[in-house]
């Protein structure tokens, strides 16, 4: 009984930030317009009933601006999370199951990508992609599967060696046949982890590269731009303007890794008991 009301609890609190997280999302498709909106009758207004985080320096609403540029991150991250998490699955599979140059190959390119400063990759794929949404979500999704790849290589290693495994292959089973029918159902509860952890990574990596001037463009909400643009007014007093949109990259982060923690939980039977 215990142990199944400690699973009612992780789901709960997993449906919990999945609900919050995507009222954060629709809230920013209808505060598209009113992001935008200058009204210089209201600039540099402090926090107050009518605007609970104030206005900026044009007018405009830093509530909307904020909920528009965490929107515009979520999305963002889904993307980058998702392909780069598929990525990271498929090399990892191919590596321990390829053969040993496969294995050196991808291993090579694995080790390659982790040496590299994660931040100068993103920007420099970034860039070459033209920036913008697009090229910032191909950048993300670019340079942050290899840990995860890394991690799945290890698991389908142990893999292989399992009895059952061992005897698929002497039946004469494909490979395919065995990572799809024996290796895939145990790697679901690391692949889905993994995919959830993405998002926070990929959320803060963006507003990194927009706050540095090399992401989304200045026209967009994004909480990058919003942060960096926060910065010379911060002398003058104006700190709305800075810590409600970090607070609320703070906390969306915070529940993209409570998210995967609850995951984790739910699809490993034994960690409920933690």
């Amino acid at each position: 009984m215990r142990d199944k009301n400690l699973r009612q609890r992780v789901l709960i609190g997993l449906i919990v930030g999945a609900a919050i997280l995507l009222a954060i999302c629709v809230g920013g498709l209808f505060c598209a317009e009113a992001a935008k909106t200058s009204d210089f009758t209201r600039k540099n207004l402090p926090p107050c009933l009518t605007y609970p985080f104030g206005t900026d320096w044009l007018g405009r609403d830093m509530l909307a601006r904020t909920l528009r540029g965490i929107s515009l991150s979520i999305l963002l991250g889904i993307f980058a999370a998702a392909v780069s998490a598929c990525i990271a699955l498929l090399l990892g599979i191919a590596a321990a199951t390829l053969g040993r140059t496969a294995d050196a190959v991808i291993t090579f390119v694995i080790d390659l990508l982790l040496g590299i400063p994660h931040i100068l990759l993103l920007i420099l794929i970034s860039v070459a992609l033209g920036k913008g949404f697009a090229g910032v979500a191909w950048g993300v999704a670019l340079t942050h599967w290899p840990s995860l790849a890394r991690l799945i290589r290890a698991e389908v290693m142990q893999l292989k060696e399992s009895p059952y495994i061992q005897i698929a292959r002497k039946l004469g089973k494909t490979n395919w046949y065995v990572a799809r029918k024996h290796m895939l159902p145990h790697l679901l509860p690391q692949f889905l982890t993994g995919l959830v952890l993405l998002f926070p990574h990929a959320i803060l990596h963006e507003a990194s590269v927009t706050f540095l001037g090399f992401g989304l463009s200045s026209e967009q909400p994004a909480i990058g731009i919003i942060l960096s643009e926060s910065m010379k007014y911060l002398v003058t007093g104006k700190w709305w303007l800075a810590l409600f949109p970090g607070a609320a990259l703070v906390m969306v982060v915070v529940l993209f890794y409570a998210a995967g923690e609850n995951v984790r939980k739910l699809t490993d039977p034994a960690s409920v008991h933690e």
